[in-house]
């Protein structure tokens, strides 16, 4: 445990809310700045469908922004290029991964390795604010008069070197947003390995604490790839230096004088770092949805430590995959097929946990509550987006697919399908702890079940579209003649992501309504056996009275199915 001694918790609002050092401020700090991220990037992806699914028509009450690409209400290719950069930007760096790591990460492991709070609590402060920061240049490159980046997220030279200013404003946010990543990787690293309870082992871990403590691994590891690549990129757009602008490059009619860069070095990088990218969004949620799913089926977590090791294989494959991003960049065929190899190899570990998630279901006590029903939805999406993930890791079928909305689709079913419930399920489950507060079943229910059917509603069809050749990142697919007859099938996925968006209503006035008026929870109204259900709802200042002893881990019974068995973890077996 840590040698902070216990005394009375901050009294003035800035030490309390603002600036404070308590882990738990910090998560709510970054959840709701990360769901304020969220909102904002799905406005941006509604901006997409619209131009997709109503081609030349003006969108309501946007006529103002017409020196910004909109005229009249009616979006140009240059306002399109930027809104599909910065919803993939925004999303995944600056909304699902602050609010699972970052938010639910900060507030829960902690609480569920028995200490008082993270190890380095000013380092933890300086995490969110350097966040936040990053975010405010992100936001700030909206209004720099040419508009934000347009390069698209993964920002491929010569078109991201030479790119109005906005690009400088993205490359200087990711630059500070990876500080932030690395202190707060650091900073869970170190607390899980040092600052577990008594007989709090690391194969008596909850598989939510497991998954942040690889995920924070694979920051540590992957960040400075992608921090490197940007900082060359900088360089390039403002010192004149030449890492990826290929020689005697011509713009313009102005022939840009330089050394003779490499384009494909910036891929390298990029996805160096992009591929682990994907698991660092989806693993949080892998370990959320374990502990949910154990719950709720009333069982222990079926071969807990073959997904302990699964997890630890699905990171470290991570790293020796990112070559199938380039299968059409004129690679080696001896290497596209060690790429594709590989890859297909992650499908392994991948299956031991889902069969493992089946088999804690199978012949459990399930209770379906809303956590559960967004773990069964999690499940059904991660089973969806890992087998088209297979097709498109196949060099042959990749070069076919490889820029068609079949790979949006396969993106989207696993970073927004998967991400996506995962932060349901968490928010669920655990807001009861966090504010003391139970959650409407009913309202959470109804919320869970339409954006399940929306979601499909909206991303499956992309496969077909796919399948069809329609190119992504097309302002207007109906420019190409053989591919007009599908816009009905763009029109359909545009209504029913607004309608989804709308939907969201539910969960959001869900949260509010039961942060303040909601029905008590009692310290554990899951019976859940991890550690942070032994403690009050909300946990006091420095988490429990007396520091806990674990006598036996969270997944550690004699008869699972009958629910006397799940004791806590501080009682004697």
């Amino acid at each position: 445990m840590s040698n902070t001694a216990h005394h009375t918790a901050p009294q003035t609002f800035l030490r309390k809310w603002v600036f404070s050092v308590d882990h738990k401020i910090i998560g709510l700090q970054y959840l709701f700045t990360g769901f304020a991220f969220l909102v904002l990037g799905t406005l941006l992806s509604l901006l997409i469908r619209w131009q997709l699914g109503f081609p030349g028509k003006a969108i309501p009450f946007m006529g103002h922004l017409a020196r910004n690409g909109m005229p009249n209400g009616v979006m140009l290719p240059d306002f399109y290029h930027m809104a599909f950069t910065m919803h993939a930007t925004i999303m995944i760096f600056f909304a699902v991964i602050p609010i699972l790591v970052g938010g639910f990460g900060n507030y829960l492991v902690p609480l569920m390795i028995g200490a008082e709070d993270m190890a380095f609590p000013r380092l933890n402060m300086a995490s969110y604010w350097t966040y936040v920061v990053a975010g405010a240049v992100m936001v700030y490159s909206f209004f720099t008069g040419t508009g934000a980046a347009k390069a698209g997220w993964f920002a491929y030279p010569p078109l991201s070197v030479v790119e109005p200013v906005g690009q400088t404003f993205w490359i200087i946010s990711l630059v500070i947003l990876a500080i932030s990543s690395l202190m707060g990787s650091i900073n869970f690293i170190t607390t899980i390995l040092n600052l577990r309870a008594p007989g709090m082992t690391m194969f008596r871990m909850p598989l939510t604490v497991w998954a942040m403590f690889i995920t924070s691994i694979l920051l540590l590891l992957a960040l400075p790839s992608l921090t490197v690549g940007v900082a060359c990129m900088l360089l390039d757009r403002v010192a004149g230096t030449s890492f990826f602008m290929p020689a005697g490059l011509i713009i313009g009619g102005n022939a840009l004088e330089r050394s003779g860069g490499n384009p494909l070095l910036w891929q390298h990088l990029f996805w160096f770092f992009g591929h682990p990218e994907v698991y660092i969004v989806i693993m949080p949620a892998m370990g959320i949805i374990s502990d949910v799913i154990s719950t709720f089926s009333r069982r222990p977590i079926f071969g807990y430590k073959g997904m302990v090791y699964a997890l630890a294989g699905i990171a470290g494959l991570g790293f020796i995959v990112w070559g199938h991003h380039m299968f059409t960049s004129g690679m080696n065929p001896t290497l596209g097929t060690t790429f594709m190899m590989s890859t297909v190899v992650i499908a392994v570990p991948s299956a031991i946990k889902t069969f493992n998630w089946l088999g804690t279901m199978w012949r459990g006590s399930i209770r379906f509550r809303a956590p559960m029903l967004c773990a069964v939805c999690f499940l059904s999406m991660f089973i969806i987006g890992g087998l088209t993930g297979i097709f498109s890791a196949v060099t042959p079928v990749d070069i076919y697919i490889h820029n068609t909305y079949f790979v949006i689709g396969h993106f989207h079913f696993m970073m927004v399908g998967g991400a996506l419930f995962g932060i349901f399920a968490a928010t669920y489950y655990w807001i009861p702890k966090m504010f003391g507060r139970m959650m409407n079943e009913t309202l959470g229910k109804i919320h869970i079940a339409i954006t399940f059917v929306l979601f499909n509603l909206v991303f499956y069809p992309m496969f077909i579209l796919g399948i069809a050749g329609e190119p992504r990142r097309l302002f207007d697919p109906n420019f190409y003649p053989g591919l007009a007859h599908l816009q009905p099938i763009r029109t359909f996925m545009s209504v029913c992501a607004i309608t989804m968006f709308c939907a969201q209503a539910l969960f959001i006035f869900n949260i509010f309504w039961s942060i303040f008026r909601g029905e008590k929870a009692s310290d554990n109204p899951w019976e859940a056996n991890t550690l942070e259900w032994t403690t009050t709802s909300p946990p006091p200042f420095y988490n429990y009275e007396k520091v806990p002893t674990v006598y036996r881990g969270p997944y550690e019974y004699s008869q699972p199915n009958r629910s006397q068995d799940w004791a806590p973890q501080t009682e004697p077996a």
